[in-house]
C-alpha cells in the first residue's frame, strides 16, 4: 500500500476524505493540527474518526495560531457569528471565522510528514461549493499549493512529485453526506461546530452547524449531530 497523509480535523468532510483515501488503497496517515481553535473537542473527534476508519497512524501537531489571532476561532475578543449573519450568505465577504493562513500552514505540515513517510499523496477536505467563503478552500489555492510543493521539496524535485487531492472540492454537503454513508462513515462521531462544547455538542446556530444541517436535510438523511 502506498502511503498518504490525510488532514483530519474531526469534521464530517475530512472524515469522508479519510474514508475515500482508504478506499483508494492508501495507507492513510491521519494528521490533525491543534492550532488554538476555540473548539478543541474536534481533536477528540479526529481521534475517533482515525480509529474507526483504520488510519495507519494519527498524529496531532501543535501550531499556535492563537498567538497571532485575527479570527473568531482563535481570538476570544472576537465573536463567532450565529444565525447566518455572516459568511455563508454568498455575498463574497470573507467571514470573521476565516483563520489567516490556516490551510496553507496545515498543508505545509502535511507536506513535511509526507516527505518523511515517502508519500507522494496528500488529501484534504476543502470544498468550494458548500463552504463559508474561505479563500483557501478554492481550486486555485489547491492548484497553487501543489505547484509550490513540487518546487519546494526534495520529493518534488528528485522524486515522483507531490499530488494534493481535494476530492470533495465540487461536491455539495448533501452529496458529501451520501458519499459518507456509502463509505460507512459514522457522522455522529464527527464535530463541525465552531462553538462545540467540551463534549462535542453543537450550538446549532453557527455557519458550520447551518451548512451541516442543511446538508443532511437536502440529502434526506436524519441528522445524527448532538446539539446542546
Amino acid at each position: 500500500m502506498k502511503n498518504a497523509v490525510v488532514l483530519v480535523s474531526g469534521g464530517m468532510d475530512s472524515a469522508v476524505v479519510l474514508a475515500l483515501a482508504r478506499e483508494q488503497g492508501f495507507a492513510a496517515h491521519a494528521l490533525s493540527v491543534a492550532y488554538g481553535q476555540r473548539h478543541p473537542s474536534e481533536l477528540a473527534a479526529a481521534a475517533r474518526v482515525a480509529a474507526a476508519l483504520e488510519a495507519a497512524a494519527h498524529k496531532v501537531v501543535d501550531v499556535d495560531l492563537r498567538s497571532i489571532g485575527g479570527s473568531a476561532l482563535t481570538d476570544d475578543a472576537l465573536t463567532v457569528p450565529k444565525g447566518g449573519d455572516a459568511s455563508a450568505s454568498g455575498d463574497g465577504r470573507i467571514p470573521i471565522t476565516y483563520v489567516p493562513a490556516r490551510n496553507t500552514i496545515m498543508l505545509s505540515v502535511a507536506l513535511g510528514w509526507a516527505e518523511v513517510l515517502g508519500a507522494a499523496d496528500i488529501f484534504c477536505g476543502v470544498n468550494a461549493v458548500d463552504y463559508s467563503g474561505y479563500p483557501d478552500c478554492r481550486p486555485a489555492f489547491i492548484e497553487a499549493f501543489e505547484r509550490l510543493a513540487n518546487v519546494a521539496t526534495k520529493a518534488g524535485v528528485e522524486g515522483a512529485g507531490i499530488r494534493i487531492h481535494a476530492p470533495l472540492m465540487r461536491m455539495g454537503k448533501d452529496a458529501i453526506v451520501l458519499e459518507g454513508l456509502r463509505l460507512g462513515v459514522d457522522f455522529a462521531a464527527t464535530v463541525s461546530c465552531y462553538l462545540a462544547d467540551a463534549e462535542g455538542r453543537a450550538c446549532g446556530q453557527c455557519d458550520a452547524c447551518r451548512l451541516r444541517a442543511r446538508g443532511f436535510a437536502d440529502a434526506g438523511v436524519t441528522d445524527p449531530t448532538r446539539y446542546v
